[in-house]
């Protein structure tokens, strides 16, 4: 039997018929910097013109209300025919909702399977928002209960995989990547971002140095048959930004903005050709 994912925009009812496409950033593994990527793409996505917003599912790791600088705020909540749904938070033009508003930061999660899918489509499900071109959804990495539940209940309209040079990491992306290539599951791989690429000296703007190696990420995309969306340099300024709440592309001065505007008109070029 074929699963086809349902959406709440295809019944033409509920708080995601205004979603316009969901876009699944996923990795193979943690370290990564999936979330950075995520962050940043929504971010990028916004100022080409696109409504977004963006969900953070890591529940082992939900960094997006750092990334954003609303972290200890919590939704609002509306009454609508009866049913409470949560308001989204808003900063650097993106709606925002995490599944870490409701876990202490320093409270040890122990959640079962159930209980985070559970919570993971009342996010979906229970929320106000409104009408969105993106939302962006941020996994957790690997293959397990959210990804099952995001690809046989939703109507994903692409996967942006997320990965490091190294060939170990392009290994685990590539076992994450498969699973969206199941026969049951008709969810489309956009294409590849490579993280950490390279590091350029600031005194040596026109130097690369190849760090985690080269020519791993090349092949996964070959072997797919998807494109490679955009190469992140490893910086001291994505680290810090991120931690600040203040995504590096909204320093108009740093050459990495450009990259993920790039990769946000990509996806953007991709999901057209469906």
């Amino acid at each position: 039997m074929e699963v086809k994912p349902i959406a709440e925009k295809d019944k033409g009812m509920g708080p995601l018929s205004g979603v316009k496409n969901i876009i699944a950033v996923i990795a193979g593994k943690g370290g990564v910097g999936k979330s950075t990527v995520a962050a940043n793409l929504a971010i990028a996505l916004s100022k080409t013109g696109n409504k977004v917003g963006i969900l953070d599912a890591d529940i082992m790791g939900p960094s997006v209300p750092i990334m954003f600088g609303v972290e200890g705020q919590q939704p609002g909540v509306i009454d609508r025919e009866g049913k409470t749904l949560m308001v989204p938070l808003e900063n650097h033009g993106v709606k925002i909702l995490s599944l870490g508003f409701f876990v202490q930061p320093n409270q040890a999660l122990m959640w079962r399977g159930s209980m985070i899918n559970k919570a993971f489509n009342q996010l979906m499900n229970d929320s106000e928002w409104g009408n969105l071109d993106f939302l962006v959804i941020d996994m957790p990495p690997g293959t397990g209960d959210i990804q099952l539940t995001l690809a046989q209940s939703y109507n994903i309209r692409g996967t942006v995989l997320v990965t490091t040079p190294q060939k170990i990491a392009t290994a685990d992306v590539r076992r994450a990547a498969m699973m969206y290539r199941q026969d049951k599951l008709t969810i489309p791989l956009l294409g590849l971002v490579e993280n950490m690429s390279y590091f350029t000296p600031e005194e040596y703007p026109d130097k690369k140095y190849y760090i985690f190696g080269k020519g791993a990420t090349d092949e996964l995309a070959k072997e797919l048959n998807i494109p490679i969306l955009g190469r992140i340099p490893i910086g001291e300024k994505i680290v810090e930004s991120g931690d600040g709440g203040t995504p590096i592309i909204l320093n108009e001065n740093d050459k990495t903005g450009a990259i993920f505007i790039e990769i946000a008109q990509k996806v953007q070029d991709e999901i057209n050709k469906l």
